[in-house]
């Protein structure tokens, strides 16, 4: 089954001309099955770009999936117009009433930022306090992770001497775990970010299992049994090019920044970049939706009662 998103969203003609199946509105309608209802609370500024990225992900599965975009209230967006939002996006407040299988946050750039902070810090500790009655499971993306778990568990995040940027092997911990099933031994996933969680600061009290690390970059993807959570901290979700534009980007701005590592073809910047980690970003994400399918409620507003 293919991924339902509103007909007039951009991400549905780039994921068509990429061969991922996207049904529209109407067709959903008539079928006599109930979708999966995955909502994505998009933090980052580019939120067109994001939703594609994510899109693409919830869309490999063979499941019928309804994507609900999910926007913070009181937050304007800088790099996304107000007729975009008003169009495909529903505030929170709007859609706190609702239940989902699962629940996306992603990541944001303030990572240097203190949680405190962040202006729209109190918001989202609400948020994260309603996925615990309201979601079966959530998967946090790199800075949305850093604060889902210093919320839940106090984990602390820290800066960098320098931006964790570029391409990094990454080792599989439990290939029994149903999140790695079919994940190779060892892969490479692509990392962009001037802070970190690290393994010293997961207790074992805590019910937090690392599942990917990096000898280099440290922790990549952390289960939680508990509400069925995931805490990811790079990003398995970008575009062969996206690495590249952050690195553009920095270098027009005068903003210090390294080649990243292990991305372009010699690391010269004028080659294109090959994307190494895509068919485990399908992987992970399709693992997913399955474990979320096989363990959540039909009914779905039985999600959370038991909790």
């Amino acid at each position: 089954m293919p991924i339902r998103i509103p007909d007039q969203l951009p991400a549905r003609d780039v994921l068509a001309r990429e061969g991922v199946m996207v049904m529209d509105e109407g067709t959903a309608l008539r079928q006599d099955i109930r979708p999966m209802q995955i909502g994505l609370l998009n933090l980052m500024p580019n939120k067109i770009k994001t939703e594609t990225q994510i899109a693409r992900l919830v869309g490999s599965t063979p499941l019928q999936v309804e994507l609900t975009l999910v926007r913070i209230g009181g937050h304007k967006a800088k790099n996304t117009s107000e007729d975009h939002l008003i169009s495909f996006y529903q505030t929170w407040e709007e859609i706190r009433h609702r239940k989902f299988d699962g629940f996306i946050i992603t990541g944001a750039p303030i990572e240097t930022l203190p949680f405190e902070e962040v202006t729209y810090w109190d918001e989202l500790r609400e948020i994260l306090d309603w996925t615990e009655t309201h979601v079966h499971s959530t998967f946090n993306i790199c800075w949305g992770a850093m604060a889902a778990i210093n919320h839940f568990h106090g984990v602390p995040k820290y800066t960098l001497p320098k931006k964790a940027f570029g391409v990094y092997r990454h080792r599989n911990l439990n290939p029994a775990s149903p999140y790695l099933a079919g994940f190779s031994d060892d892969f490479s996933i692509s990392v962009s970010r001037w802070t970190e969680v690290r393994k010293q600061d997961i207790e074992p009290e805590t019910g937090l299992e690392i599942l990917m690390e990096s000898d280099e970059t440290g922790l990549c993807l952390v289960s939680e049994k508990k509400c069925n959570r995931l805490y990811i901290f790079n990003h398995v979700e970008y575009d062969s090019t996206t690495l590249a534009e952050e690195y553009f980007r920095d270098v027009e701005a005068g903003t210090p920044i390294e080649v990243p590592a292990n991305y372009f073809p010699g690391d010269d910047p004028q080659k294109k970049p090959l994307n190494r980690w895509r068919s485990h970003a399908f992987l992970l994400f399709g693992n997913w939706i399955n474990q979320v399918y096989q363990t959540t409620d039909f009914d779905l507003e039985k999600i959370g009662l038991d909790r």
